[in-house]
């Protein structure tokens, strides 16, 4: 069975293979009512870039973990995208749909960690 923490590895490959900015990874899993145990946040600077990530977290998960989203809101117009892995929630951000809902923040006290971005 897949763990959470698979889980978040595998979806921030992805990420990062299609240089997604800005990647957070919050811990939810010490937050009452939380809906997953974390959210994996980040950016893409175009439409096109948000989709390409999008694609790429999918098909990186199935791979290597042989898991797929139980779904997905936002494919099209491409601003946020979210996705839903159960336990683990992405979201994919333009920089100005991100900085005006600021997720990472909405969960004061949840742990945050924030990897450097790759080249």
């Amino acid at each position: 069975m897949t763990t959470a923490q698979q889980l978040v590895e595998s979806i921030t490959k992805g990420i990062q293979e299609k240089k997604g900015k800005g990647i957070v990874i919050a811990d939810l899993r010490a937050i009452d009512g939380a809906i997953a145990q974390y959210f994996i946040i980040c950016q893409g600077s175009s439409p096109t870039q948000v989709e390409a990530i999008a694609e790429e977290v999918g098909d990186t998960v199935r791979t290597e973990l042989g898991e797929k989203p139980v779904g997905a809101v936002g494919l099209g117009t491409n601003q946020w995208v979210a996705i839903d892995f159960v336990d683990v929630m992405v979201h994919i951000f333009l920089p100005e749909v991100r900085e005006f809902y600021d997720l990472e923040h909405l969960w004061e006290d949840a742990p945050l960690t924030q990897l450097p971005d790759l080249d």
